[in-house]
């Protein structure tokens, strides 16, 4: 039987958790339609998305049709869980974008689509709620064609658009303007076609104008557009169609070396982690040992860094809408294991493959905040509970400040600073409130700046040597470890050492904020080989360790950072604005005063469209002012755009107690952590 995993995704409110609970009622795995304002509906599980009526967390379930199992996957449409949708691309076969017929185009389905079009995921897209009032068809068509892709295929018409009775008729091959439309979308990618098409198309059939949207929208080059309802069923059994019948099945032989991705971690009633993984080939089976490895990006000659090898204990698949126990997921499935408890989210299983994309896809978390225990006493709780919830959520970034007994949390926006305040209540027991809400910045290398530091040499008190060559990078370029030295002029662990290490120093650079865009060689390496006394066991005082590379390379990283000087960047967001013509004069000043950029105006009949460039920390500014100055009657929308350097002084984060600037604070602390970990 044909597999196929498909992502529902969508802007929040367009309907997806709703055309997920029809999609399941119309295969029958359930009997009766749950509702997100009554929260019963399937894949809602959580208490906190049943009270808010917003999906947090990526779920799966799985049903049958047309001889295809399908493993849906529902995803947030809120902006603020971006990174839950970030997680689930790598591991779809194809998706349906859905669109609200009475919105329209919103911010987050452009996101969405350049995102399934950068990564050439097949979509169809679902336009949904035409029973609704102020639905329309011909407009929608034509937001989704100028705001989303022109490559669109209408499949049917829309009738009673805001009725309690629409309905949606497919197109069949009578119909002229279709096939017409057929051959003019898909004659843009088969030279044959285009050559039929500008001879009149005549002689093309039906039948292959089929096959030729199937393969098109299989490659992603074509996006067939269905209308309907998810409350009322209209148009959903012609969805299905298309996702049976133009969607590609998953491939992976069962048989082949194993090669899977972690996409979801989440813990089980005993606390016990469990991980969500898509098979691209090869199996697990229960009670078999399972290696895993990190991103590889960037290790020493492409070597994938393993962190990790667990026995599976127990495996689950997704059949008929709920997860069964089995002895074994195999290719093309998603099954849910057991027996991992160091795996982590984006981890590969066995030998990597054509998993989950290894960069990252959305913008980073932009936002800062310091989260304070109600109870002063609850701290070390506190961070235990959100080093567990950085787990299924690895962009919420936990960063603990020792010297002020601080722990800030990086989020996407307040939504899901909300969250995380309810799920610390209910899931930990833990009453906490946030400090103001911060801009997160960067730091990109300004310039090229090295350090070096020899063993037996004041004033390096390690056994190693190491040196280091800071160099900026392109925009875009992250981290990148290079090797000046031979492979063989020290251990590969050692090296390996050095490369995390270099990695988690640069999390806070010369101002405090996180180092990116930078290549980081290794220029110098030596060690001191494994020693004893006569007649004695291993001696750590004449032999290196990891410890002394751990140890010694934040200071030689800083002191090479130091010279390469670095520039603060702050995160810009691109903005639309839909404004009454009337108020673009009042608004001008607004922008200006908030650091706003336009770069585009236009007009739309009566409304202005402007379109530019804000800093992030002043959108929500701008949302705020916005309703006073257009009469309730603007609508912005904003996604990260770039970072950009900051124009006069540039703002410092507060750096944490382990230090390396602070060589002789630094020193002391490690010296203690080193004594403290022997006893």
């Amino acid at each position: 039987m044909r597999m196929l995993n498909l992502g529902i995704l969508a802007h929040v409110d367009a309907g997806k958790t709703s055309l997920t609970e029809r999609l399941l009622h119309a295969a029958g795995v359930i009997d009766e339609l749950g509702s997100v304002d009554d929260g019963n509906t399937q894949t809602d599980s959580l208490a906190l998305e049943r009270r808010r009526g917003i999906t947090i967390k990526s779920a799966v379930v799985s049903f049958v049709v047309g001889g295809v199992t399908v493993n849906l996957i529902d995803t947030p449409g809120h902006p603020d869980f971006i990174a839950e949708v970030e997680r689930v691309l790598g591991v779809l076969d194809g998706a349906v974008l859905v669109v609200s017929a009475v919105e329209g185009v919103q911010a987050q389905t452009r996101v969405l689509m350049r995102t399934l079009r950068r990564l050439r995921i097949p979509t169809l897209i679902f336009v949904n709620k035409i029973d609704r009032h102020g639905a329309r068809y011909e407009g929608t068509l034509g937001g989704i064609a100028e705001r989303l892709t022109p490559a669109i295929v209408p499949m049917g018409t829309a009738h009673g658009l805001g009725t309690c009775e629409p309905a949606f008729i497919p197109y069949t091959a009578v119909d002229a303007a279709f096939t017409a439309r057929l051959v003019e979308v898909l004659a843009e990618h088969d030279e044959a076609l285009l050559a039929s098409y500008v001879d009149g198309g005549a002689a093309i059939s039906y039948r292959r104008l089929r096959r030729e949207l199937a393969a098109q929208t299989r490659r992603a080059l074509a996006h067939p557009v269905y209308f309907g309802s998810a409350i009322t069923g209209a148009g959903v059994d012609a969805l299905i169609a298309g996702v049976t019948e133009l969607l590609p099945s998953a491939e992976g032989d069962p048989d082949g070396p194993l090669s899977g991705t972690v996409f979801k971690v989440e813990r089980g009633p005993a606390g016990e982690k469990i991980a969500y993984a898509r098979l691209f080939s090869g199996s697990v089976r229960v009670r078999e040992r399972l290696p895993f490895t990190r991103d590889a990006a960037g290790k020493v000659h492409g070597e994938g860094n393993v962190h990790g090898e667990g026995k599976v204990t127990a495996v689950e698949v997704f059949e008929h809408g709920s997860a069964v126990r089995r002895d074994a997921v195999t290719a093309g499935r998603i099954g849910r294991l057991w027996g991992l408890p160091d795996v982590q989210i984006g981890d590969t299983l066995g030998v990597p493959g054509t998993g989950a994309p290894t960069r990252r896809v959305f913008a980073p978390p932009t936002l800062e905040t310091v989260v304070v225990p109600c109870r002063p006493a609850d701290m070390g709780r506190l961070h235990v509970a959100l080093t567990q919830l950085a787990e299924q959520d690895p962009l919420i970034g936990v960063r603990q400040d020792d010297v002020r007994r601080e722990v800030s949390v990086s989020l996407y926006g307040e939504v899901q600073k909300e969250v995380v305040q309810a799920t610390l209540a209910e899931d930990f027991g833990l009453d906490v409130d946030f400090r103001e809400t911060t801009t997160i910045c960067v730091e990109r290398p300004a310039g090229t700046g090295a350090a070096v530091e020899f063993m037996h040499k004041d004033p390096n008190p390690f056994l190693a040597t190491v040196g280091l060559r800071v160099d900026p990078a392109a925009a875009g370029a992250g981290v990148e470890f290079r090797l000046e030295v031979e492979l063989g002029s020290m251990p590969f662990t050692f090296m390996r050492t050095v490369e995390d290490t270099v990695r988690e120093t640069l999390r806070q650079g010369l101002r405090g904020w996180q180092v990116i865009d930078c290549a980081v060689t290794l220029t110098h390496s030596g060690y001191a080989p494994r020693q004893s006394h006569a007649h004695a066991t291993f001696d750590k005082s004449m032999s290196s360790t990891g410890t002394d590379f751990r140890g010694l390379t934040p200071l030689v990283l800083m002191d090479a950072l130091r010279r390469a000087g670095t520039r603060v960047h702050e995160p810009l967001h691109r903005f639309h604005l839909e404004i009454p013509a009337d108020t673009l004069r009042p608004l001008l000043p607004v922008l200006a005063r908030l650091r706003a950029v336009p770069r585009t105006t236009a007009t739309e009949g009566p409304v202005w469209v402007v379109e530019g460039e804000i800093p992030a920390a002043r959108v929500h500014e701008l949302q705020r002012h916005l309703p006073g100055v257009t009469r309730g009657e603007g609508v912005l929308e904003s996604a990260f755009e770039r970072y950009h350097p900051v124009a006069g002084e540039a703002p410092s984060r507060p750096r944490t107690g382990h230090d390396p600037l602070d060589r002789k604070q630094y020193l002391l602390r490690f010296m203690r952590q080193v004594e403290g970990g022997r006893r």
